[in-house]
């Protein structure tokens, strides 16, 4: 008799064939619908609330699927193409998202036409590498002027809850922040060279840029200068505390002449510390370690104003805005180790003090200072903040801009629906379910605008092929059939690209899985 030949752990899920097929797809799409509501300028906000009671309000899609906490491993898929377009160009995780979403829904109808997986993989990815090549087409021929890169971060904060009148403002602020630190001495641009700090208490068009690094810190004494004008700087890798050695030791103090002698010894090194940095002129000290109390006694005796445990990030914001090197040891302290500021100041905000350090001489760090009337306001805005300083860069960067409003999506799915006539066999379905996925998005824009998506969809078709170019343009409570780049919506190229590729393979690995084993 033939026993039965156990493989898998007993309590192993299996499902394969159509049914894994099926399990996959409706997975992407539940989460791109998730998402697809926030989508353009007149798009939602979603509400998401953790076990603990943390609120997050926000309409970005990475930060919604990521606060989602998805477990199903297909729709964990779409959560990595959403974070991958937020990590590699800042904007269009919600398309990237949608467009999934949306290519999953028309590989789900070609399968139930008998399509293999195969061959709709080769038609997406045809269709894919058409639609590379009319963004690059679509690119402007333009100057990317600093009007020009206001308007695509205006394009990237529109809807964000910043408000369109607040979004022109925080958009120059963008443009004039990675004006000042792009393309230093190494040709490159660090992302934490634009920084960006919040704090409530006050609307967001009192956001400010300050040219240098502010800081969430306050003096380590209160007798310390509260403002210091012309400051030499010190940034430090050590704790100003008394050493200890690398091994246990133990001392055996039998008189008081031996227990003052030790504390003296102990006094004497903790002076030490002040004296270096004041003998080499130092004006302002910020440590990435401890410093022990009497220490600050004395650093502020020598007038000299002093910020203990400040991060790595802050100090290295630090060195590149001032000229500082950071410094492991004090013995030996040269000008070229020291940096320089216009101003170091204390200013108060509610009940906390902000340290501003202003001017540095080599001006490679800035902060964006936002404000805003809640926590909810400036999380939201920090992130639209965030999102408007990444698609800047893309923009100078990785390929010029593009019409936004939907036209270059308008303009992909035009170009590949004329070059599918010329593909042979069953891969032209593909390829022109392909161009309906990607008009999915101008479509949701209208419907998120108010108008009727089928009729705008047919207005769209229609005025592409009289004039070229056309989008959706929000006007008040709807929105109309217009030019996008005449209106001012611009979109950084990487922004589309990076969509496409990572929403092609995205869907195309989902479709070819046919077999999920799932372990106890």
């Amino acid at each position: 008799m033939q026993q039965p030949l156990y493989i898998l752990a007993e309590g192993t899920n299996r499902t394969h064939g159509r049914s894994a097929q099926d399990s996959n797809i409706r997975a992407g799409k539940a989460v791109a619908e998730a998402v697809r509501t926030t989508l353009g300028p007149r798009g939602m906000d979603k509400m998401l609330v953790d076990s603990s009671g943390e609120v997050v309000i926000t309409n970005d899609g990475a930060t919604i699927l990521e606060k989602m906490d998805i477990e199903h491993p297909a729709a964990q898929m779409i959560v990595e193409v959403s974070q991958t377009q937020e990590e590699e160009v800042g904007d269009g995780t919600t398309t990237a998202a949608v467009l999934t979403g949306e290519l999953l829904a028309h590989a789900e109808d070609l399968l139930d036409d008998d399509l293999h997986p195969t061959v709709i993989v080769e038609g997406y990815t045809e269709a894919a590498r058409i639609a590379q090549e009319a963004i690059d087409d679509m690119v402007l021929d333009v100057t990317l002027d600093d009007d020009l890169l206001r308007k695509v971060a205006e394009s990237s904060m529109t809807g964000k809850g910043t408000g369109d009148v607040t979004a022109d403002v925080l958009a120059k602020h963008v443009v004039k922040a990675v004006q000042m630190v792009h393309g230093d001495a190494d040709g490159a641009f660090h992302r934490d060279d634009v920084r960006v700090l919040t704090r409530t208490g006050a609307s967001s068009s009192a956001t400010e840029l300050v040219e240098g690094v502010v800081l969430d810190k306050e003096p380590v004494n209160e007798n310390m200068p509260r403002a210091v004008s012309d400051a030499t700087v010190a940034v430090l890798d050590m704790k100003l505390d008394v050493r200890k050695g690398e091994v246990d030791t133990e001392y055996n103090i039998t008189s008081v002449e031996q227990l003052t002698a030790a504390i003296d010894a102990e006094d004497s090194e903790l002076r030490g510390y002040a004296k270096a940095l004041k003998d080499a002129g130092v004006d302002v000290v910020f440590c990435t370690k401890s410093i022990d109390d009497r220490v600050a006694g004395y650093l502020a005796d020598a007038g000299i104003l002093a910020f203990k445990s400040v991060k790595k990030s802050d100090a290295r914001a630090l060195a590149r805005a001032t000229g500082a090197k950071r410094l492991g040891s004090l013995s030996d302290l040269d000008e070229s180790d020291l940096g320089h500021v216009d101003s170091v100041s204390i200013r108060t905000f509610g009940d906390d003090d902000l340290a501003f350090v202003e001017g540095g001489s080599a001006a490679k760090a800035v902060t964006l200072f936002l404000r805003g009337g809640t926590e909810h306001v400036v999380d939201e805005l920090e992130r639209a903040i965030q999102d408007a300083v990444d698609v800047v860069v893309a923009a100078i960067d990785k390929g010029g801009v593009v019409p936004g409003a939907g036209a270059t999506e308008i303009a992909i799915a035009d170009r590949i629906r004329s070059e599918a006539a010329g593909i042979e066999g069953r891969k032209q379905l593909a390829v022109e379910a392909y161009a309906d996925a990607i008009e999915a998005l101008p479509r949701t824009l209208a419907e998120n605008t108010g108008m009727d998506p089928i009729d705008a969809l047919v207005d769209l078709r229609s005025r592409y092929e009289n004039e070229g170019i056309a989008g959706i343009i929000s006007t008040g409570r709807s929105g109309e059939i217009g030019d996008p780049v005449e209106q001012g919506v611009i979109d950084p190229a990487a922004v589309k690209r990076e969509a496409i590729e990572s929403a092609t393979e995205a869907a195309t690995m989902i479709v070819r899985i046919d077999d999920v084993i799932a372990a106890k």
